[in-house]
């Protein structure tokens, strides 16, 4: 038997129907294969809050960039590319927001896809090695060095 946070949207939904066509809690329970205390919790919060959603969702430390502020470090990095997190976080900061720590602004960063990229390799072919290539074509002797011998 599932508890009450564990159930999908479509078994929330069941619940609260079977109890409003006035579906005993023991034959709604026995329906969606719950406990009997989670069809009285779901049916409760559904009558107190219109609303069966599961608390589970909202796991974890509440973040310290809210959607707001990541928006707006989102136009401070846009405004000036090659800025370093240091001066990032130092606008960041002087405005009214709560002020943040290096890793949660590079954290943040990384979460919306904005991070840096170097180059790693260079060009395979230079000009000089470009043009030794689409010249004529060169009698090369394979010495016995060549050879396997």
């Amino acid at each position: 038997m599932g508890k009450a946070a564990d159930l999908s949207e479509f078994d929330r939904g069941q619940i609260v129907m079977a109890r409003r066509l006035r579906t005993s809690i023991t034959e709604t329970a026995r329906l969606v294969s719950c406990s009997r205390s989670s069809v009285v919790s779901i049916h409760a919060k559904w009558i107190n809050d219109g609303d069966t959603s599961s608390r589970r969702q909202g796991v974890g430390c509440p973040r310290v960039i809210k959607e707001k502020g990541r928006r707006r470090l989102a136009r401070l990095v846009k405004q000036n590319r090659p800025q370093t997190v240091a001066q990032l976080i130092a606008q960041y900061n002087a405005g009214p927001s709560a002020s943040v720590s290096e890793h949660t602004v590079q954290r943040t960063l990384l979460d919306m896809g904005l991070f840096s990229r170097r180059p790693t390799r260079g060009p395979l072919l230079t000009k000089r090695r470009l043009n030794y290539a689409y010249s004529e074509p060169r009698n090369i002797e394979i010495g016995p060095w060549m050879s396997g011998r």
